[in-house]
């Protein structure tokens, strides 16, 4: 072993001691640091809960935190002076959104090799810098909060993207990542590539068997993983229950979740059985595998925008019979899905650059296949907030809960179609976005 001089124990030891009295000061001036307190005047506040409005309302936030919430003239009443004055009473204030489906780092050129290429031009500094232009689009569309299932090929890069947005240096919704997601080998993109080629990037972690599986979850974990995301199926069922079993134990373990994508009947039942806490888009789900959803309590994420989209774009390739079995499937699937009353969580599955920011599309999808809007609106809210596991945060305009709200001008519960385009946001207390006319704040 190296031997250490007194000297240069004496230097560390001075140099610790500089440390230890610069984060004390840190910490006494943080500590004297005047608490940001914000009234915010609604004309009118969603109560997701129940669907009712409270009118004439306001909100009191201290920092981060709702305090209060109410009947303006009783708000305003017990708040200290000077407390700074947002006026929204032209608009409609509801809690801030919240999308379990994201793709941060997915900015997939079109056509029939633009994975691929994503994955052989593409840094994972530049993904990483895409990323937050993504979340920046996303915050400023009134999504406060998402879950990020898979960085598609771009290592940890999510993991760097969240730890900026909460250190401040990027704008951005919260986030929840999956890291790598876990795919059966040869089972997810890139196809099709040159087998010669054998360390050509992959857009998930593929394993083979139980003990890969563990291994590669204890790594996500250990790379900063908040949520897991799992294939169960691509074409038929390729992950098997005992695969999916050893990673829903190691993850609930350490108190993550699970989410699946699965869209094939086997492939759903395998992944519920295994103990997923979440079925993605499950477009081809049939009566069974949705009364076994609802018996074991795992939520749908439909994400039904990015197939209407498609369908929409490119109307020619859904005109053969089994392009529209599928549709005819995925309606099924909701009108059952709803009248089981299996949970649905909103999730918009943004792939390319223009989709990032138009997170809102999914919910007019929703409505499109049978949701009523207040229904959609908490698919994004308090049902989102319970499937993340954040019920005590998010999805909510009730005190105790981050500040995080949007504005927009009319009634969503009427027309869904409002929430695409928000005109005040607001995260933990900080204004992200304001273009309510003639709303200056004011001081009380």
């Amino acid at each position: 072993m190296a031997t250490i001089r007194w000297g240069n124990w004496k230097a560390l030891f001075l140099t610790s001691c500089s440390i230890l009295a610069l984060a004390t000061i840190t910490q006494s001036e943080a500590a004297e640091s005047p608490v940001t307190r914000v009234v915010v005047r609604a004309g009118q506040i969603l109560d997701v809960r129940t669907g009712h409005y409270l009118r004439e309302a306001a909100i009191y936030i201290e920092g981060d935190r709702i305090k209060s919430v109410g009947a303006a003239r009783t708000v305003l009443a017990q708040v200290p002076a000077g407390v700074t004055v947002i006026d929204l009473r032209e608009a409609t204030v509801l809690p801030g959104l919240i999308d379990c489906h994201t793709h941060m780092m997915a900015r997939i050129p079109e056509g029939d090799n633009g994975y691929e290429l994503n994955l052989l031009t593409k840094s994972q500094a530049y993904r990483a810098l895409e990323g937050a232009a993504n979340a920046r689009a996303t915050l400023l569309a009134g999504f406060t909060t998402v879950r990020d299932v898979e960085n598609e090929g771009s290592g940890y890069a999510d993991v760097a993207l969240r730890d900026a947005i909460n250190a401040g240096l990027v704008e951005g919704p919260r986030m929840l990542v999956a890291t790598r997601g876990i795919a059966a080998v040869g089972q997810y993109f890139p196809f099709n590539v040159n087998p010669d080629l054998t360390g050509f990037p992959t857009g998930a972690q593929m394993i083979s068997g139980a003990e890969e599986a563990r291994r590669a979850v204890r790594e996500q974990i250990g790379h900063g993983a908040d949520v897991i995301k799992i294939y169960a199926d691509w074409s038929h069922p390729t992950l098997t229950v005992a695969e999916m079993q050893v990673i829903v134990e190691e993850a609930h373990t350490a108190g993550l979740k699970v989410a699946a994508h699965a869209t094939t009947p086997g492939g759903i039942r395998n992944a519920v059985m295994a103990g997923v806490d979440s079925i993605e888009h499950g477009h081809k789900a049939d009566r069974a595998v949705l009364q076994l959803m609802k018996s074991k309590g795992v939520y749908l994420v439909p994400t039904l925008a990015v197939v209407d989209a498609d369908a929409a774009k490119h109307p020619e390739e859904f005109k053969s019979p089994k392009a529209t079995a599928f549709l005819e499937s995925l309606q099924q699937t909701m009108t059952m899905a709803k009248e089981i009353g299996v949970k649905i969580a909103d999730g918009s599955d943004p792939a390319d650059a223009d989709s990032h920011g138009q997170n809102a599309l999914e919910l007019e999808a929703m409505t499109k296949h049978g949701l009523t809007p207040i229904e959609a609106i908490r698919a994004a809210t308090i049902s989102a907030a319970d499937l993340i596991g954040w019920s005590d945060k998010v999805g909510a305009v009730e005190v105790g809960l981050l500040a995080d709200l949007v504005a927009v001008n009319g009634d969503p519960t009427v027309d869904i179609n409002v929430l695409q385009r928000p005109s005040f946001v607001m995260k933990g207390g900080k204004v992200i976005k304001n273009e309510v006319e003639g709303n200056p704040p004011q001081s009380r």
